[in-house]
Order: C-alpha cells, then structure tokens, then sequence
C-alpha cells in the first residue's frame, strides 16, 4: 500500500508540473491512463516479466518499508509454486536498518538468497549478506531455506535457474539496467532430448505401447518395399 501510495503521489506530482509547463489536460490524461510499470516507464518499480514458465518481478527497494510493501503485495498473487527473494541493503545503512530490512521479508518466501549492491560503500564485501542472514535466522526462518550468494549476477542467475514452472522470483535488485536484461535474456532450462520418446529409434513394441496398441508384436525382421501404393515396410519372406 505504501507503495501504491508513492507511485501515486509520483504521478500527482508529474501531472501537477506539467499542468505548470503548459502541457494539454488532454495529453496529461493521455500519459496517466497509458502510464504502467514496465521497465520502459518505470524501471525498478514493480517491473513483471511473464515470459519464463514462472513469474518474475523486479523492484529497488533497499529500506525495510520497501520491503515489507512488496512482501505483502506478492503475499496476494496467486502462486502455484514457491516464492523465492533476491534481497540486498545499501552498505551505508546501520546493521538495525538491515535486520529490520531482513525482518520484513522474512516469512513471505520459502527461498531467500543474501546478496550485496555492487558499491558496498565502506563494509566488506560479505558484512551485508551476513547480517541479513542473521536478521532471516532471529526472525524464525529456517537456514536450509537461505543461501548467501554476495555478487549480485550470480545470486539472480540462481534464482533463475532454480525456480520451476508456477514459481514466483523477486528480485531486489541494485544494478537496474543490467539486473533486467539478466531477467529477461535468461534461457530457462528445458527438458533434455533424452527425456524424451525417440520415436525414431525405439524398438517397435515400444512405439505401439505409445501409440495405445498394447498387443503389438515387434516382428523379426523388417525390409523397406516399394511399389505403386509408395514406400513402406514388411516382414522380410523367408528364403
């Protein structure tokens, strides 16, 4: 709702100013009945990318009311399979400000991986993964269910390829642009050619039991015949 609210307040301000620059009342209500969150219009706000078997959704938000806004609103969408967070705190906040921000999220995933923003603005590296860990762990969820990844490429290529059709992924992301394109260019795992029939090269039984014909009968040998009727193939005569 926060959220909503901020977007909101957003567009009243945007049609406010260009109200004050002259701008048509017909071309201001053009912009806000055309105005969604797509990475085009509103990049790290709420962005949904629906192409992948699963659902993917991609916000900035870096405080514990950002969080928790996204928590609940994710908390309404019907989702078949898991839900799995990416998370991350700005380096310069104090270590409460990032276990309250790991408080927020806690008990809305069944996945949560613990990463870093690229510029960790004076911790180290792994000072920020840890202490959302920490903040997962006080706040009553399971540790089997949370992965530290510090680079944020690879925490979201996990999540990507763990997550299966029906899942949902949320991805609080640092880098925008590059975090997107990430999403969007990922090429999810599909099912290996050898899980597969191989209708050319099973045995004969085999592809009738497919077919329904349980009392098919593969016979010895087989020869390629041509004749008016086209090509097909019978059981080799005798001698």
């Amino acid at each position: 709702e926060g959220r909503a609210l901020h977007n909101v307040q957003n567009a009243m301000f945007a049609a406010a100013l260009a109200w004050g620059l002259k701008i048509s009342r017909e071309n201001i209500e053009h912009g806000l009945r055309t105005f969604t969150t797509s990475f085009f219009q509103a990049p790290g706000r709420l962005n949904v990318f629906d192409e992948h078997p699963f659902k993917v959704i991609m916000d900035y938000a870096h405080n514990a009311h950002g969080v928790s806004a996204m928590a609940n609103l994710t908390d309404q969408l019907n989702i078949a399979g898991k839900r799995i967070v990416v998370m991350a705190a700005p380096g310069d906040r104090r270590d409460e400000d990032i276990l309250e921000l790991a408080q927020a999220a806690a008990g809305h995933y069944d996945t949560y991986i613990c990463k870093r923003d690229d510029h960790t603005r004076g911790r180290r590296g792994d000072e920020v993964p840890a202490l959302l860990h920490k903040g997962l762990i006080e706040s009553g969820v399971d540790a089997a269910r949370i992965e530290v990844i510090e680079d944020e490429q690879e925490a979201i290529t996990s999540a990507l390829k763990r997550a299966r059709p029906g899942d949902l992924v949320v991805v609080f992301a640092d880098n925008i642009p590059r975090s997107w394109k990430q999403i969007i260019y990922f090429k999810p795992e599909i099912q290996a050619a050898s899980e597969k029939p191989n209708l050319t090269s099973a045995p004969a039984a085999a592809i009738g039991s497919l077919m329904g014909f349980e009392d098919y009968s593969e016979p010895q040998s087989m020869e390629i015949r041509q004749d008016e009727r086209g090509v097909y193939l019978a059981p080799e005569e005798a001698d």
